[in-house]
Parts: C-alpha cells; sequence; structure tokens
C-alpha cells in the first residue's frame, strides 16, 4: 500500500528579511537612545519660532502694523550698514594684498607710464594693466612668463576672497584704426580676444568661471588722450550688497545643544 504523500510545508520568508528586521530594530533603539540623551532648550525653541513667524510675515496681535513695518525697517537698515562695513573690510584688506603683488609686477617694469595701477571705488577696486604688461603689439595670447606669473599670484588672492565677489575683465584699445583680414580683423576683436584670454588664464589658475566676465569696448571708453593710456585691459573686482535671508543668520540645529 502506497504511503500516503507528506503534505507541503508552508513557505517560509526569506532569510535576509530576519536579518533586515534585526537591523530596523538596532536603529530605532539607537535613535531612541539618542532622543532620550538630547536637551532640547524650550526657550532657544520659541526663539526660533519667533524666527519663524517674522520671517513668513505674521504680526503679534499686540503690535499694530505700522509699528511692526517700522520695527523691521530699522532692523533691515542697521543690518545693511553691518553688512556694508564688512565688505568694506573685506574689500580694504584685498586691496592691500593686491598692492603688494602689483608692487612686486612694477618693480620689472622700468617705463612708468607702463605700470600697473590700482583704482579703488566703493566695494569695488580695479586693476589697470597696460597691454604692453601682458600683450604683443597686435597680439591677442600671452606669451610673457612674468604677466602669467602676476595673473597666477593675482588668482592666489582671488581664491582668499569671499565668493560674494565678481570679476570683470574689460579690454581696451587706442583709438588708432586696427585692419586685418584674419582675426583679430579690428579694436573690437582686439579688445575682446585679450579679455577672454586674461580668463582663461584666471581660469587655469582655479578661479570659478562663474564669478568671472567679459567686456570689450574697443577705443569707445578712452581713459585719457594718450594712445598708449587707453590701450590696456583692466581686471574690476565688485561685490553686490545683497541681503541676506533673515534664516540664514542662525540654524535652527545650532539652537539645539
Amino acid at each position: 500500500m502506497a504511503k500516503e504523500k507528506c503534505p507541503d510545508c508552508p513557505k517560509c520568508l526569506p532569510g535576509w528579511l530576519v536579518q533586515f528586521g534585526d537591523l530596523m530594530s538596532l536603529l530605532l533603539t539607537f535613535f531612541i537612545l539618542l532622543l532620550s540623551m538630547a536637551v532640547m532648550d524650550k526657550k532657544k525653541v520659541e526663539e526660533y519660532f519667533n524666527i519663524m513667524r517674522k520671517a513668513m510675515g505674521f504680526i503679534e496681535a499686540s503690535t499694530d502694523v505700522q509699528t511692526q513695518s517700522e520695527s523691521y525697517s530699522t532692523k533691515d537698515s542697521n543690518s545693511q550698514d553691518d553688512n556694508t562695513e564688512s565688505i568694506d573690510q573685506v574689500t580694504e584688506d584685498a586691496v592691500q594684498v593686491v598692492t603688494e603683488v602689483v608692487e612686486q609686477m612694477n618693480e620689472n617694469i622700468k617705463e612708468q607710464s607702463e605700470q600697473i595701477q590700482i583704482e579703488k571705488g566703493k566695494n569695488e577696486f580695479t586693476l589697470d594693466i597696460p597691454s604692453t604688461v601682458m600683450f604683443e603689439e597686435g597680439e591677442y595670447l600671452i606669451s610673457n612668463l612674468n604677466a602669467k606669473r602676476f595673473i597666477a599670484k593675482v588668482a592666489r588672492v582671488i581664491r582668499t576672497m569671499p565668493q560674494t565677489y565678481s570679476i570683470e575683465i574689460i579690454g581696451h584699445t587706442s583709438s588708432s584704426m586696427y585692419k586685418n583680414d584674419k582675426i583679430p580683423r579690428d579694436n573690437w576683436d582686439l579688445s575682446a580676444l585679450r579679455s577672454i584670454e586674461v580668463v582663461k588664464e584666471l581660469i587655469k589658475n582655479k578661479i570659478d568661471p562663474a564669478v568671472l566676465k567679459v567686456s570689450a569696448y574697443a577705443s569707445y571708453h578712452p581713459k585719457s588722450e594718450m594712445a598708449a593710456d587707453n590701450r590696456r585691459v583692466e581686471m574690476r573686482f565688485f561685490s553686490e550688497n545683497n541681503q541676506d535671508d533673515l534664516l540664514a543668520e542662525e540654524n535652527f540645529f545650532d539652537r539645539l545643544e
């Protein structure tokens, strides 16, 4: 007599699922342990929510709209003043370091009219570089090793500056009629290609291309009546004074001990 067939055993769950369940249990235990050890300061949490309410435009019931708006305008003006002072200080520090680099470069230049000048403005400064320092007459490629070393030193200073600074490279030529069948064909080409060449040299020295800008004016922004003064490349460093976000001053996690 044939034996009855043994019924199939119920299928078990895969083995990896047991290990996965153990892992989840351990992680849950770990996070519960972290939570039990965390200490949340009620006062700091309340300050955080006050910042959130102000950022989202909520007004306290005990304060009228006019008083609240005056309070915001006063805080904004104070923060802008502080921000302006900090930018001015950074500009001063940058100018001081760049001045040392410029003086080292000028020591190698005999002609006084060919030396690099620094022009300072509000939250910006400009290096006025004669074309003869970097380029041969009618050329747009930098072949002078001293010029390449100078750009490398300036790039080293730029890398220490805040990323709020932008850099505009501006090419200028004299009013003499420059014509050629090949590129550069005229003063527009020459001023633009020289600016691009300086930008490429800065990029080679690890300057972020996003902060660089190229401009070319040919002979239409003369500096003086002397042709030699107008053949130049300017490196303009400027900072746009943008308001910081209200919540950028202090992070919520910095308020939790």
